[in-house]
């Protein structure tokens, strides 16, 4: 599925899948990063329907 440019503006960037792994480790929710289709960096989703989450327990 396509990202809307209206989602793409809103979210945060990263520029490599290091920088949004490393904030999604610290969100208290299960956070995955992806490149996105408009502006070819990186964006987190919390959607992980139908994806494998691995968690670390603290």
């Amino acid at each position: 599925m396509r990202t809307r440019l209206s989602i793409c503006r809103r979210k945060a960037r990263f520029a490599s899948e290091q920088d949004a792994l490393a904030t999604a480790e610290r969100a208290p929710f299960a956070l995955l990063p992806y490149r996105c289709d408009r502006c070819f960096q990186f964006h987190l989703t919390s959607r992980t329907k139908g994806k494998r989450v691995f968690r670390v327990q603290a």
